[in-house]
């Protein structure tokens, strides 16, 4: 339960759901920073971090009756402890219990005070997985709880829910947390539960919000483990989706109400732009680059989101969009999430802006004091017309003399915080900047019109001419040795290629190849190439060196992580090999993919996993196999996992919804939208409250 606040006038009003959320028994300062990192600033959002999945624990087994390979709680007491030091450190533990029979507990990775937690007599509870190994049985860190003697050796009634976890938050330590987050919120109702929005919902069959709740964090055995059908899960999804519709369409009114500066003319300098480059726009630049050109000359924000697959020429049409800001006297700031693609942006603009005594300048972290300074002036006295950089365009220290257009690559790997930073710093009284969005990420038109409906669209589905297709193969990792001999052939012929590696380290977990002791490996069985290595702990300086060499030819293969899925642009590589590709998702591997195949020469990217696969990447493979069509991987990605995060409104790699999932929930759509507007009618002081509970900072969701 929550600590008592003896300073509170009325004890039975409800405390502000962010301090309750500090208020809860065992909540300090370092738990709060572990929170933030799932995204739990409130009460509210605590109780909304729902469980991803469920095991039944509601029966001990005795030591003397598990089996290997089945995942059980036992109970028992520590006969014994001890460090070992085998490869590293780890910890074995023997637990015994009365049937004379015992278990090893075996960690790898544990803390002093586990250590000292786990003494021999200490009663304990764990729940894992038991492997035979070498006729021992053991459980490799198994999540444990210490018992007191005197308590019953009774199985918990409910099954136990697994939660989204972060470092330093064990699975036990959240479920306590969100017990006592229940407990405070079902003795403060009303800080919860809005009587006009609970009225909608029961009038459709569905359970009150706390109801909901507590049958998703304690689903009690008989009534079995909530799926996507139950009622309780129905209500959060429905609610969910209201929260971004009514966010989604206050953006809409307010963007039709905003002012910018005109931006016409740049004719001229398009046409110069064409007549230096060495090869003739699509016919769907062609169509985009109007589309802008339109939209720059009105009297409101140009908000355009342009989608194209990688290599369909993003780059070249904001460049022509730039080259009319600068043309009426603004400048533009184009904002990467990363280093290498900014560099990549750098080098194009410079190379076709240049030419016309246009200024570009490159602003990012890894530049040298006097060299920020010195691009920071150059912005700040308006003689750097395109500023090309990464997050560290919206510190403070950089101020824009006259910035009307902006250019986000990516956007959805930008929190919405950075976003409306660089938006701000173009503002100037009621007047807004134009905003191009670009995404490689194509977003499927179900996705597109529900939540990117306050924007224009624009689709680049044309390859510029000569490209073609990447051939995609899959190979077990079996076959290492035979695919090694291509490598050599292909790269002695003259071709480049990239070995794509998941992980940067040796994990005694995960069963993947390191790049590290990939590219020693390589490097022993292919002496006669010369083969590089960059991955993301690399200072930026040597990454951006290493894939120079690349660029230049000097090395014939790169190792990598997944650091070049964006930003890398080498058209002599012409072959790919991603190791562990079960272990990564339709969109990553599709962005790998494309960054061969961008020169004249058959490109092919070779798919390794490891035997055997698992259904859901069986499939993945399958459809990279069948197809190189960006929306067509879109769609296919959206039905597998979700939209995961192609609406932007988190950091990278965060999923932005909670429970719902469009593919899946696209048929409630409709009826949300009739609970949006019988809400809006009913009760519209209270919208706030349902918006701040899902997407937090969500009044400025979509808005830059």
């Amino acid at each position: 339960m929550p600590r008592t606040d003896s300073s509170a006038s009325d004890p039975a009003a409800p405390a502000p759901l962010a301090a309750a959320l500090r208020d809860l028994s065992g909540v300090g300062p370092k738990i709060l920073e572990k929170l933030r990192r799932l995204r739990i600033e409130r009460l509210d959002h605590l109780l909304l971090h729902l469980p991803k999945g469920y095991e039944d624990r509601t029966r001990l087994v005795p030591l003397d009756a598990v089996q290997p390979g089945q995942r059980c709680l036992v109970e028992g007491v520590v006969q014994g402890a001890r460090v070992e030091y085998f490869r590293g450190r780890r910890l074995r533990v023997q637990l015994g219990d009365d049937s004379l029979a015992s278990l090893e507990l075996l960690f790898m990775r544990f803390t002093a005070f586990q250590k000292n937690q786990l003494a021999p007599g200490t009663r304990v509870r764990c729940f894992g997985e038991v492997k035979l190994w070498r006729r021992t049985l053991r459980m490799f860190h198994p999540e444990y709880e210490l018992v007191a003697a005197d308590e019953p050796a009774v199985a918990p009634a409910a099954l136990t829910p697994l939660y989204p976890a972060t470092t330093g938050l064990a699975q036990v330590s959240l479920r306590k947390l969100i017990q006592r987050a229940l407990a405070w919120a079902e003795a403060h109702p009303v800080a919860l539960e809005h009587p006009d929005w609970e009225r909608l919902f029961r009038a459709r069959g569905l359970p009150g919000f706390l109801q909901a709740l507590r049958r998703l964090h304690v689903p009690e055995g008989e009534e079995g483990e909530p799926g996507e059908s139950d009622s309780a899960r129905q209500r959060l999804i429905m609610e969910e989706l209201a929260a971004y519709l009514l966010v989604f369409d206050r953006l809409k009114h307010k963007a039709a109400r905003q002012e910018a500066a005109p931006i016409t003319g740049g004719e001229e300098l398009i046409q110069a732009l064409r007549a230096g480059l060495p090869f003739a726009l699509t016919g769907a630049q062609d169509r985009v680059i109007a589309e802008l050109r339109a939209d720059l000359a009105r009297d409101q924000p140009m908000m355009r989101l342009l989608q194209g697959d990688v290599g369909s020429g993003k780059t070249l049409v904001a460049a022509a969009a730039a080259l009319c800001a600068v043309a009426s006297d603004m400048q533009v700031a184009v904002m990467a999430p990363t280093e290498l693609l900014a560099e990549q942006h750098y080098r194009c603009f410079r190379a076709w802006l240049e030419p016309m005594r246009i200024e570009v300048v490159l602003l990012s972290s890894s530049l040298g004091r006097k060299a920020k300074e010195h691009a920071k002036q150059r912005i700040r006295a308006h003689q750097a017309r395109i500023v090309v950089g990464t997050h560290a365009l919206i510190q403070k220290t950089v101020e824009f003399d006259r910035l009307g257009l902006l250019i986000i690559d990516e956007q959805q790997r930008f929190g919405v915080h950075q976003r409306l930073a660089l938006r701000r710093k173009g503002e100037s009284g009621r007047l807004r900047p134009h905003q191009l969005i670009m995404t490689a990420t194509p977003i499927p038109r179900s996705l597109a019109m529900t939540f990117y409906g306050e924007l224009d669209s624009s689709v680049l589905d044309e390859l510029p001419p000569g490209r073609k297709p990447v051939a995609t193969v899959a190979m077990s990792d079996e076959r290492r040795s035979e695919l090694m001999l291509r490598i050599r052939e292909a790269c002695l012929g003259g071709q480049q290629a990239y070995w794509v590696c998941t992980l940067i380290e040796e994990s005694d977990v995960l069963q993947c190849e390191a790049a590290t002791s990939s590219w020693e490996h390589l490097r022993q069985t292919l002496p006669e190439l010369s083969i590089g290595l960059v991955h993301g702990q690399m200072k930026a300086a040597d990454k951006e060196q290493v894939i120079r060499q690349f660029r230049d030819g000097a090395i014939q293969l790169l190792v990598a992580t997944k650091v070049i899925e964006v930003g890398v642009d080498v058209p002599n590589a012409s072959l790919m090999v991603i190791e562990n590709a079960e272990r990564l998702g339709l969109a990553q591997l599709h962005q790998l993919r494309g960054r061969v195949g961008r020169g004249a020469r058959q490109s092919t990217c070779v798919l390794l996993y490891k035997p055997p696969l698992p259904e859901a990447a069986r499939e993945r493979i399958r459809i990279m196999r069948e197809t190189t069509d960006g929306f067509e991987i879109a769609r296919c990605d959206l039905r597998l996992r979700g939209p995961g995060q192609l609406l932007g409104a988190r950091q990278a790699g965060e999923k932005v919804f909670r429970v719902a999932d469009l593919t899946r929930d696209e048929r409630l759509l409709e009826d949300v939208r009739r609970l949006v507007r019988e809400f809006a009618q009913a009760s519209p002081a209270a919208m706030d409250a349902v918006i701040e509970r899902w997407l937090g900072e969500s009044r400025e969701l979509g808005s830059v």
